[in-house]
């Protein structure tokens, strides 16, 4: 995953930062660095934000995990 595809995914998620952060577990900045390319993003990411629309989707949440 690059860092114009986590932004992109967080984006079409409609869920901030923040947000993103608090459900991986991470600090904001972690985020931050990831979506500018400063820092090298984790090759399960991608797994972990499957498992994360999963979740959200059978909780009924659908699009929009900022909720």
């Amino acid at each position: 995953m690059t860092a114009s595809e986590l932004r992109a995914w967080r984006l079409k998620s409609k869920i901030t930062q923040e947000k993103l952060a608090e459900k991986l577990g991470v600090h904001r900045v972690t985020i931050a660095k990831w979506e500018a390319g400063d820092r090298s993003i984790p090759k399960l990411l991608p797994l972990a934000l499957e498992a994360l629309e999963n979740r959200l989707r059978k909780e009924g949440k659908g699009n929009g995990l900022h909720k």
